[in-house]
């Protein structure tokens, strides 16, 4: 399959067609910091500073530590953190071991958990304090050897480490303490205890593996993503490379995406350490309290989901915060709706530019030119060294410009495949390529689009329905703030259109009224049949929102009418 990449004539001229390739451990990039950036401040929590020099010596004891446990090059470390030093210190301080990072949700019940661990087959997990109930009851059934607690108070400053376990069961109602042992283990006193002279397995970055990333598990068991130290470390360069005006040791960087999630570390803490940024850490996403991080800390570069941003334009105190200091937002995770786009850059100034990518992809493989040609709807071109088509599912060969096929990529940033799932991974790739699920088309500029997920696509009356069609209407209507979309089953056409809708605080719209907006802007056949509203949508720890979880709800009710009319 050939592509003439049209996209290459859209790069500002800043922009390389190719960034060449950098052989190098994905943690050797915290090294360099440290050695060249001692004192230099590398991350902002609550408070809290640490340097590059204290960061890099914390991860050199860890990885003692863990060797010290056992820790060989290639075992799995679970780590199950909120956005906190730790996350960052160990992540660092396994792959210095040697060891494969094995990025846990800290929302996970004990069955997805217990899965995670057996997939993976990791010998250590670190986790939060208020979640190691959760890992002990599934320890026993895992080949989990030794679990490293710590808490948040670990890295608070004075008095706030002293005030926070009474915040904590104050809000959670409880005061997690845990004690030594042969397999229980306190992260602070690890710490306290470790050296930072240690064996530093040799690494090859593009055979060994930096991380085991688990996708959502949205058609079945979550899969392990085999991502190399290669895969992220070239996604991290093509990211500063794309953000060409970002200087060099200079940014202050918003952490407020999960780090456990692949956008979130590649995007914020991997892009940190290699550009010498400062990482402002917050655990969770509050409206206000992001608001005042960027106004006190004078945020440059805030990469985020549509979600918060959407939040953050529709929080009534916005206009008192001053947003001036921010020059870029990338969002991904989900599609960003052009109000939103339009509202927060007019709100602050920067610019707010969407990214396509997948788990597959270390995320990043398309994104918006930030200070070049944008096209309203797009997702932008494909990164540098990176190659995009669309499959026509009519003939399976590359499709003409503005026909709708699946989205293919290739390039450095792709997975090695999924792990202990060959059939899987030799079915995800098509001549090379990788599919990505999902539909769209490239226009006559090598411009791409995507309409929806494969598997989102409603059929109703022979008619193909994108679900992501639907939401951008209603995302402009003045009284929507969020909207999701989804066939459920109809006897007479198939699967007939259900809106789920947010309404903005103080706005008012019924039912026959969004029907009546929604025919002036889309065919009859668009138009959804049914609305639900509701106080808020179900959501990842990213923001997006969870179609899957709303189609779930409607089986369940089908389900139980069934069963009622049955009895």
């Amino acid at each position: 399959m050939t592509n003439d990449k049209k996209w290459i004539v859209h790069y500002p001229d800043e922009v390389s067609v190719s960034i060449g390739q950098e052989f190098k451990s994905l943690q050797s990039y915290l090294r360099e910091a440290a050695e060249k950036h001692p004192e230099k401040v590398a991350l902002h929590f609550m408070g809290k500073e640490m340097t590059y020099q204290e960061v890099y010596q914390e991860a050199l004891r860890f990885a003692y530590q863990l060797q010290r446990l056992g820790v060989e090059k290639g075992d799995r470390v679970a780590i199950m953190l909120p956005n906190t030093p730790q996350s960052v210190i160990c992540y660092y301080g396994a792959l210095f071991a040697g060891a494969v990072v094995v990025q846990t949700n800290p929302l996970y019940v004990e069955r997805e958990i217990e899965h995670q661990m057996k997939d993976s087959g990791a010998k250590v997990i670190v986790c939060l304090d208020l979640l190691f109930p959760r890992v002990e009851k599934v320890r026993n059934r895992t080949n989990l050897e030794h679990v490293i607690v710590t808490g948040i108070k670990d890295y608070l400053p004075f008095p706030k480490n002293v005030i926070y376990p009474f915040i904590q069961k104050k809000e959670h109602g409880v005061v997690i303490k845990v004690k030594d042992d042969d397999y229980t283990h306190s992260f602070k006193t690890l710490l306290a205890t470790g050296k930072e002279e240690i064996e530093e397995p040799p690494i090859d970055p593009k055979e060994d593996l930096a991380l085991l990333q688990y996708t959502g598990g949205t058609t079945g068991p979550a899969k392990g993503v085999m991502l190399t130290h290669f895969n992220l470390v070239t996604n991290t360069r093509q990211c500063i490379h794309w953000s060409y005006k970002m200087k060099r040791g200079e940014e202050r960087i918003l952490g407020v995406l999960p780090f456990f999630h692949v956008y979130g570390m590649t995007i914020v803490m991997n892009f940190a350490i290699m550009h010498i940024a400062k990482m402002i850490i917050l655990p969770k996403f509050q409206p206000k309290e992001v608001l005042k991080t960027i106004e006190k800390h004078r945020i440059t570069l805030f990469p985020g989901a549509p979600t918060m941003y959407v939040g953050l334009i529709n929080e009534p105190s916005i206009s008192k915060y001053d947003l001036s200091s921010i020059e870029v937002c990338l969002s991904g995770s989900a599609p960003l709706p052009l109000e939103v786009q339009q509202k927060f850059e007019e709100l602050s100034g920067g610019k707010l530019v969407e990214g396509y990518g997948l788990t597959e992809t270390s995320p990043v493989a398309i994104a918006t030119p930030i200070w070049g040609k944008r096209k309203e709807g797009s997702i932008g071109i494909p990164w540098p060294d990176t190659d995009a088509a669309i499959l026509s599912p009519e003939t399976e060969e590359e499709a003409k410009p503005g026909e709708i096929g699946e989205l293919m990529v290739k390039g450095p940033q792709v997975m090695k495949g999924y792990w202990n799932l060959p059939e899987e991974t030799n079915a995800t790739f098509h001549d090379g390529w990788l599919l990505t699920g999902d539909m769209g088309y490239m226009d006559e500029d090598g411009y791409f689009y995507i309409v929806d997920r494969k598997k989102d696509m409603i059929i109703a009356g022979g008619f193909n329905i994108y679900p992501r069609e639907i939401e951008e209407v209603l995302y402009e209507h003045e009284a929507i703030q969020e909207a999701a979309v989804i066939g459920v089953p109809d006897p007479y056409r198939g699967e007939t259109v259900k809106a789920f809708v947010v309404l903005k605080e103080e706005k008012e719209v019924d039912e026959k009224e969004l029907e009546d907006y929604c025919r002036k802007h889309l065919a009859a056949y668009k138009v959804p049949r049914i609305f639900e509203f509701r106080d808020e949508l179900p959501k990842s720890m990213v923001g997006k929102i969870l179609r899957r979880v709303l189609v779930e709800e409607e089986e369940n009710k089908l389900k139980e009418q069934e069963i009622k009319e049955g009895s």
